[in-house]
């Protein structure tokens, strides 16, 4: 074994939504892995957040605002990319959103927009980058898919089927583009400790913990909920040379959830 496989020195990394949390975790491996990073956000503002919290960091990322739900849009800032940065040789699949809504009282609109921003999406930035790793003759897509491509749970309907998809997507483009040494593979990332869900983790008045956090740390074998940065390592071996033979795989990192019944009640 070569440990400088997993090395991604002169590789230029595109990691869509990445101005902050799992994003930007999984990009910050990257950077320290020697890639080159680039990202998007759909706002100018989220984009110069980005680019400061890439900078107090000590890396030098090149931001971009785009919509990836809009095809003309992506094909445009991957040209730009290409011009400016180089051809992208590692895709991350990361930008993503959530609405937990009982089935029953979504829209039909609401569930589009999951699966535009979720399913769609993720096509149309791999549809948009597929063509220079084809010509480059290699290429690495990750996809960030879900607990949710395994599991249901109420109120995420639409986002369990989208990462569903995504799943689905993720093993099809390794089957049509493997042979253009072009492997794609998903993360599926447990409950991650972020700002977003501090509050699911704070003591109750009474010193209790919180229902949820209780549930969570129950049905998790490691007992605790995930720090971001523990997806850095895995992003890291799939976006490298080490993970040439490893394609339409999805690396759930979870703390084992998906391999545990639960424990039993008292």
């Amino acid at each position: 074994m070569n440990m400088n496989d997993f090395r991604l020195d002169g590789k230029v990394a595109l990691v869509t939504g990445a101005s902050y949390g799992i994003g930007f975790n999984i990009a910050k491996g990257f950077a320290a892995a020697g890639a080159t990073i680039v990202f998007n956000d759909i706002k100018q503002e989220l984009v110069d957040k980005g680019i400061a919290a890439y900078k107090a960091e000590g890396i030098n990322a090149h931001g971009y605002v785009c919509d990836v739900t809009d095809e003309d849009a992506v094909n445009e800032m991957v040209a730009k990319i290409e011009k400016e940065v180089g051809v992208i040789d590692i895709l991350v699949n990361n930008a993503g959103i959530i609405k937990r809504i009982p089935m029953i009282e979504m829209t039909a609109a609401q569930f589009r927009q999951v699966i535009d921003v979720d399913l769609n999406a993720p096509f149309i930035v791999a549809k948009a980058v597929l063509p220079g790793m084809i010509k480059k003759g290699h290429g690495k897509i990750i996809n960030i898919c879900s607990m949710m491509s395994e599991l249901g749970r109420e109120t995420v309907s639409a986002y369990a089927a989208a990462k569903g998809g995504l799943k689905m997507l993720t093993r099809n483009i390794c089957s049509e583009y493997g042979e253009f040494n072009i492997q794609c593979n998903g993360i599926g990332p447990g409950y991650i400790a972020t700002p977003q869900t501090a509050p699911l983790r704070e003591r109750q008045a009474d010193g209790s913990r919180h229902p949820f956090d209780s549930f969570i740390c129950a049905k998790t074998p490691a007992g605790r909920w995930l720090e971001p940065e523990e997806l850095a390592g895995p992003a890291v071996f799939l976006a490298s040379d080490a993970s040439n033979a490893v394609n339409g795989h999805i690396l759930y990192v979870d703390g084992g959830i998906l391999a545990y019944i639960g424990k039993q009640p008292k």
